[in-house]
């Protein structure tokens, strides 16, 4: 089986979270190549990325309660929730480009 990423570009997004996180992040990878059928490219990284913060700001429950830092969360959680929404739309569009979506022909 030929492995799912480029160890370099895997490093860059690893370097940066927890142990947890990177169990996380790998689960999502996996998830959106083996069973979504999306092709492993940077920006599905960016992507599982994005998703694997997303959770990282959810489980941050304490420090929402207070005024500024509540703001600061909210601000944080929209920015994490439109990066989401961009790299979806990009790895929906390669995904369809790639031709695994595309129906046979019936002659």
């Amino acid at each position: 089986m030929t492995e799912v990423f480029n160890k370099e570009i895997a490093k860059k997004f690893l370097k940066e979270l927890s142990p947890s996180e990177q169990y996380y992040f790998l689960n999502k990878v996996n998830e959106a190549v083996y069973k979504d059928g999306y092709t492993p490219d940077e920006d599905l990284f960016y992507y599982c990325y994005f998703l694997t913060l997303k959770e990282r700001l959810r489980t941050i429950t304490s420090y929402r309660t207070e005024g500024y830092l509540r703001y600061i969360y909210a601000e944080g959680l929209k920015d994490v929730e439109d990066s989401i929404k961009l790299y979806k739309e990009r790895i929906d569009s390669k995904r369809g480009l790639s031709g695994r979506d595309i129906p046979k022909r019936v002659k």
